[in-house]
């Protein structure tokens, strides 16, 4: 009897858990809807709304939900804005009569390059408003310089303390090959491009030729962007920047007040006067300072637009085989996506939104193929943000129309597939012995315990030409090119943005807002673009599918933890992630490294 009784108040108990935890959900439901139809009143006449970027993260898209400011995405430690909804807010705020002012704090912040041009002409719009943008600084770098100079004001702390950085950029490349050779690690490269790096890293000690021309080409690049754009901005001779940066010139806050580049210095209590006086208030107690995510919380909820519906399909992160996962454009996930915006004949106009290094072929195809279909019944436009290259680059050269970013990394048109070999490890480190039985000749060619032979790198060589060949076919026919022409540009090099409008690899060099426009005045549709609803896929979590998730038992995807980030070895862990490959028989569109201007 006892054993029974046990069981039943096991049984009474964890029920009563289960209601408690469902109360508490409920309760946490019904308050966030409530805080959500109370959200934010409408802001103070004259206030100054401010984007300090230390408080707040860029990204493709918003966190899933949004609450009291602490997302429960991934990433719990700030609120995620997606960039469109940023933009979106800025050029929302620039016809706003109750704000006075922008105020932005640009140097913590971690956009990516893509990110801070798009933002930087959204400043640009705001200005032609005819209200002011202040910018300050409490460290120089090269983001807080980019986005500050589009300022009408840009001040920079008085307090010494805070690192300049303003250097120069440079990209980092790491190589595997001495020690895999001490693990006993063979790694098999096959790939087509004598540009076409992915897998470099493992098999040579240091950059090929090729390698080192295509990633000096693109830092160059993107520094003339950066550079150009700041002496530009600040009204100094490019020569003479580059004077100041290689000179290591500019360290101290008197530095960049003496070469011109910040209009002067202030502590926080007169920056804090200093926007009194803008938006016309005697002291601080009466200065209205409007947080950047509260004001894209009640801008949202007051968005009633309606009617024609243009549509983001933002394809963010590595392509890769499989359903819906998240960080990942995966192939049938996408390819069922893009079916649903197409049948949906509320959308007149799409915009495919591409920041991925590319991945799986076979993925890449599928979207591909989908996207082909919808763009016989709408126009599609592409954008392209710190990547579109190799697969993000397959999926997107049909599109109608192709902006980028300056700095968008483009191109890398090769293919490649790599196959590591752990038999001299097995035998020598491990001291384990393997042997293996098999049906014919080459059934354990992809065992990963021996080299290929003559014949299986030829036939491995084989199906990496016919797509590469079929991938050079894909860019001719979708960008109107000769193949020939093509084949000389691809070889897997990447371009910048403005290499790649050059080279007819893109079409403008323009924001993702500037992308929008563009489709929805192919669609036909109305020109009033206030008359036009915009919405993102993937659709982001909703309350109640957060509540069922939590009730179903699933845990919330957890941040994964990087041993080795913020050191100079940080790309180790993603290396071996790459080296690891789940299967060896695939082929693979994607670029050999993340590349991060700081």
């Amino acid at each position: 009897m006892k054993p029974f009784l046990r069981n039943l108040l096991a049984v009474v108990t964890g029920i009563a858990i289960m209601w408690v935890i469902g109360l508490i959900l409920f309760i946490f439901f019904i308050g966030a809807l409530a805080a959500s139809a109370d959200i934010k009143p409408p802001i103070p006449k004259g206030s100054v709304l401010v984007l300090d970027f230390s408080t707040f993260h860029i990204d493709e898209q918003s966190s899933d939900i949004p609450v009291g400011g602490i997302s429960l995405s991934a990433d719990f430690s700030t609120e995620t804005v997606g960039l469109w909804d940023a933009v979106d807010a800025i050029t929302t705020a620039a016809c706003d009569d109750a704000v006075k002012a922008l105020y932005i704090k640009p140097d913590e912040g971690d956009a990516g390059m893509a990110g801070w041009e798009e933002l930087r002409a959204a400043l640009g719009l705001f200005r032609q408003s005819g209200k002011p943008v202040i910018a300050y600084l409490q460290n120089g770098t090269h983001a807080g310089l980019y986005l500050g100079s589009a300022a009408d004001k840009l001040f920079m702390t008085s307090d010494h303390g805070g690192t300049s950085t303003f250097i120069g950029i440079s990209a980092q490349l790491l190589f595997l090959k001495d020690l895999l050779d001490r693990l006993g690690v063979n790694v098999q490269l096959i790939r087509h491009g004598k540009y076409k790096s992915a897998g470099e890293m493992f098999v040579r000690n240091a950059s090929s030729p090729e390698n080192r021309e295509q990633y000096q080409a693109y830092v160059s690049s993107v520094w003339d962007s950066v550079a150009g754009t700041i002496a530009a901005a600040r009204g100094m001779d490019r020569e003479t920047l580059d004077s100041l940066v290689d000179g290591l010139a500019l360290n101290l806050p008197e530095d960049f007040l003496a070469a011109g580049l910040v209009d002067g210095l202030m502590d926080k209590n007169a920056m804090t006067d200093y926007l009194c006086k803008i938006a016309g208030v005697s002291s601080s107690k009466d200065l209205s300072l409007v947080a950047f995510t509260d004001y894209i919380a009640a801008t949202r909820l007051s968005d009633l637009r309606s009617g024609h519906k243009v549509a983001i399909l933002f394809a963010n992160g590595e392509i890769a085989d499989g359903a819906a996962e998240a960080g990942l454009v995966t192939g049938d996930f996408y390819a069922d996506m893009i079916n649903e915006i197409r049948l949906d004949d509320s959308i007149k106009a799409v915009v495919l939104r591409v920041n991925s290094p590319g991945g799986s072929v076979l993925a890449s195809s599928k979207i591909k193929d989908a996207l082909e279909m919808l763009c016989a019944t709408k126009p599609v436009v592409a954008s392209y943000g710190d990547y579109a290259a190799s697969g993000g680059y397959w999926i997107s050269c049909g599109c109608e129309e192709i902006f980028s970013d300056a700095t968008s990394l483009t191109g890398s048109i090769g293919v490649f597939s790599m196959i590591p070999e752990f038999g001299d490890t097995a035998r020598d480190l491990l001291h384990v012995g393997v042997e293996t039985v098999g049906s014919n000749r080459h059934s354990d060619m992809f065992s990963l315990m021996r080299p290929f032979d003559a014949e299986e790198l030829a036939f491995m060589q084989a199906g990496v030409e016919d797509i590469y060949e079929r991938f050079v076919g894909l860019v001719a026919e979708g960008r109107g090119l000769d193949s020939v022409f093509v084949d000389s540009i691809a070889q897997g090099r990447v371009w910048t943005g403005t290499q790649a409008i050059d080279l007819g690899l893109v079409d403008h060099i323009g924001t993702l807002q500037d992308a929008v426009y563009r489709a929805v005045a192919l669609s036909g549709g109305p020109d009033d673009f206030m008359r036009w609803q915009v919405v993102q896929y993937p659709a982001k979590t909703t309350m109640s599918e957060l509540i069922l998730t939590l009730l179903s038992g699933e845990p919330l995807q957890q941040p994964t933890v990087k041993l080795l980030e913020n050191t100079p070895f940080a790309g180790l862990e993603s290396a071996f992630d790459a080296l690891m490959v789940k299967d060896p028989t695939k082929v693979y569109a994607r670029l050999p490294y993340a590349i991060t201007v700081k």
